[in-house]
């Protein structure tokens, strides 16, 4: 199906927002990495978006649905078929504050979750300060079970919205839905819409007070403002990555313009113009390297996508 064929679709008037062709996926992922996908989407609504996955559906089109491109490696040959945005879906309401202690709130999965944490700050929403400092949206923050310090999202989650691939909207409860350790069972063909989250009433100042703390420790020990992906690897049981890493002697190993961090052994870096191949080799010789040393084979957190060849 040519470009021409899929912006008149899109142009019928059954789509609201935005469609480029041949986009660079380096310019929507946190370690600037990745080549093009023939077709990006920005959807503006739920109906653009559902009418984008029929389309999609009937005309055989892959779909990957990109978050804020925290979590995530992009080949260098780029992506095949539609890249799906959700950054337009980003409302956050309260759904009900009328007890003593309880607060339930709605978000869009293309909020920030550095905004939603403002958010709670502001009114004195208690639960998620432990996250500050992650970055990235919800609707991928929900997939993957993201956490720090303790705290996971699935700790704080009522319920999820999701659309199917044939464009069917379902509510799910957390108890339907299984988490573990950075992931959870949500199929790949289910795309997080939006989440309700429970909350507890405090004060905006000691709320305040308690995220300040916790990005303050991140600060002190992650490269928050270097281009990464956050940890590459998940810490193994009765252990972490980042330790073993550095007593593997792999801080600041580096192939090409991808280099381990020497603030946090679990963070690659992007020091220029990495490409996924140094990434991806890089990350395999680290985990030669820490088998060598500690027997253990570390699994990737990150996400690798893409064509590769």
């Amino acid at each position: 199906m040519s470009d021409k064929e899929i912006k008149e679709i899109f142009e019928t008037g059954l789509f609201i927002g935005r469609i480029k062709f041949d986009e660079p996926m380096s310019a929507h992922t946190s370690l600037k990495i990745g080549g093009p996908v023939e077709i990006m989407i920005f959807p503006e609504d739920v109906v653009s978006l559902k009418n984008v996955l029929v389309v999609a559906k009937m005309q055989k089109i892959p779909v990957f649905v990109l978050g804020a491109g925290t979590n995530l490696l992009v080949r260098d040959k780029g992506l095949e078929g539609i890249a799906i945005s959700l950054k337009a879906f980003k409302k956050i309401e309260v759904i009900q504050d009328d007890t003593e202690k309880n607060v339930s709130l709605f978000a869009e999965a293309g909020v920030l979750l550095k905004s939603l944490i403002n958010f709670t700050k502001e009114r004195g929403y208690s639960g998620m300060e432990a996250l500050s400092g992650i970055p990235g949206m919800l609707g991928g923050a929900v997939y993957m079970n993201a956490g720090s310090f303790g705290t996971e999202i699935m700790d704080m989650l009522s319920s999820i919205a999701v659309i199917s691939m044939d464009g069917m909207i379902t509510m799910l409860n957390r108890e339907e839905i299984k988490f573990s350790y950075r992931s959870s069972n949500l199929p790949d063909d289910l795309i997080i819409l939006s989440a309700n989250v429970a909350l507890r009433k405090d004060t905006p100042d000691n709320v305040s007070r308690r995220a300040r703390e916790f990005l303050k420790k991140k600060v002190l020990t992650q490269p928050l403002k270097e281009r990464s992906a956050g940890c590459v690897f998940k810490n193994p049981a009765q252990d972490s990555a980042g330790r073993l890493i550095d007593a593997a002697g792999c801080k600041g190993m580096r192939l090409g313009d991808a280099e381990v961090s020497m603030l946090h052994a679990n963070y690659f870096i992007n020091r220029g113009r990495a490409s996924s191949k140094d990434f991806i080799e890089l990350m395999e010789a680290v985990k030669i390297k820490v088998k060598e040393y500690s027997g253990i084979t570390l699994e990737p957190e990150i996400k690798i996508i893409g064509r590769e060849k």
